[in-house]
């Protein structure tokens, strides 16, 4: 099944030069007065080699069809993360190597899901956009309207997201997981 450039999204098994690829991370980029690219960081789901392609906004990536069983997230333990499915509450245990960039959106009970290739666990595919709450960021202030001003702002899962000035410790956001920007308050 072909899909354009901008629908990559972290956790995508594509195939790629005839190999299948996981998708680590995902950057939309605008450079200037120039044509905007996709930058893609993809692992060799047989050789586990990591690297970088630049794709065109326009260019048909091969999304490879793999088995997608809906499962909930359940914790994390080190290296391991931990995902039940709802309707035999079987688990299944995956590596971080395996999910990449996920990881950063990973909540308790999130509703995901898990892509599986010849029997295999392999990836993940997260929804649109998750809620975070915000654990670090300095003090909001008071007058600040939306603008195009910006400040850093830790999330619970580890996650750095640039966010307005008027959003404070504490509150839950709602972010873009192919981006990894803010979107809204939640």
């Amino acid at each position: 099944m072909a899909i354009p450039a901008t629908q990559l999204r972290p956790g995508m098994i594509i195939k790629h030069n005839d190999q299948l690829h996981l998708v680590f991370k995902v950057e939309h980029r605008t450079p200037g007065n120039l044509r905007a690219f996709i930058q893609a960081k993809l692992r060799n789901l047989k050789s586990g080699a990591m690297f970088e392609h630049r794709f065109r906004s326009a260019d048909a990536i091969e999304k490879v069809v793999v088995d997608e069983v809906p499962m909930e997230f359940l914790y994390a333990d080190g290296d391991d993360y931990y995902f039940m499915n709802p309707v035999d509450y079987e688990q299944t245990v995956l590596k971080s190597a395996t999910l990449g960039d996920a990881v950063e959106y990973l909540t308790a009970n999130l509703q995901i899901k898990v892509s599986y290739h010849d029997g295999q666990p392999v990836g993940i595919e997260l929804p649109q956009t998750v809620d975070l709450e915000v654990v670090e960021t300095e003090p909001g202030l008071k007058s600040a309207t939306a603008s195009s001003v910006t400040k850093p702002a830790k999330l619970e899962t580890g996650l750095v997201v640039q966010v307005p000035p008027f959003i404070n410790e504490g509150e839950k956001i709602r972010v873009d997981t192919s981006e990894g920007a803010y979107l809204s308050r939640a």
